[in-house]
């Protein structure tokens, strides 16, 4: 089932998320309607608090990057990297820091440059509750930090500079109120009417 993805302006992106055990409700459905819901977008990842729900889950597929600009090994690595993280911590970013323009399914048509470590460390638990600790790197590891962010209640134009915040901030009003057209389904905070 295709659900709406939050816009920004919704307080539940902005929640630190809390875990889940292996018995969390209809967990197999949820993680197959949060699959649907991205690749409708169409999107390389999705958190819960995207759809509405404050709890440590969020998936990646990263082969829309993988294209002919990298290696073989990279791209053969990006097609087949389709994960779910559940509970994830990250131990350690490694690395120099690198920019590149990033956007999000809650904050429609603004991308904007950022900065992130090449490497990640991350501790998690799959759809089969087994236990991981595993390293991340490029690619796989921006789409990671970015689906990371929003399990803390962080996106990514908070890691703007002042001058790129103030740049945005009519945009994002727009997505908050719901005054954009996109082509997949979005709920948009409840706004005040004005009297």
């Amino acid at each position: 089932m295709i659900l709406p993805i939050v816009a920004f302006g919704d307080p539940v992106l902005r929640k630190e998320c809390k875990e889940i055990s292996s018995d969390y409700p209809n967990l197999e459905q949820l993680i197959s309607n949060m699959y649907e819901t991205m690749y409708e977008a169409p999107g390389v990842g999705l958190a819960a608090p995207q759809i509405g729900l404050p709890i440590r889950i969020f998936i990646v597929d990263a082969a829309p990057f993988a294209d002919e600009d990298m290696s073989e090994e990279e791209q053969e690595y990006l097609k087949g990297f389709k994960k779910t993280f559940i509970n994830a911590r990250i131990v350690e970013e490694r690395g120099e820091e690198w920019a590149f323009n990033e956007g999000c399914l809650s904050i429609p048509d603004v991308t904007e440059d950022v900065f992130r470590k090449e490497e990640v460390v991350l501790e998690y638990v799959d759809e089969n509750f087994k236990k991981h600790t595993e390293t991340f790197n490029g690619m796989a590891a921006r789409v990671i930090q970015h689906e990371y962010d929003h399990i803390e209640g962080i996106l990514f134009t908070d890691k703007l500079s002042s001058l790129k915040k103030r740049l945005i901030k009519g945009r994002l009003s727009k997505i908050s109120e719901g005054r954009i057209k996109i082509g997949y389904r979005m709920r948009f905070p409840k706004q005040k009417k004005k009297r």
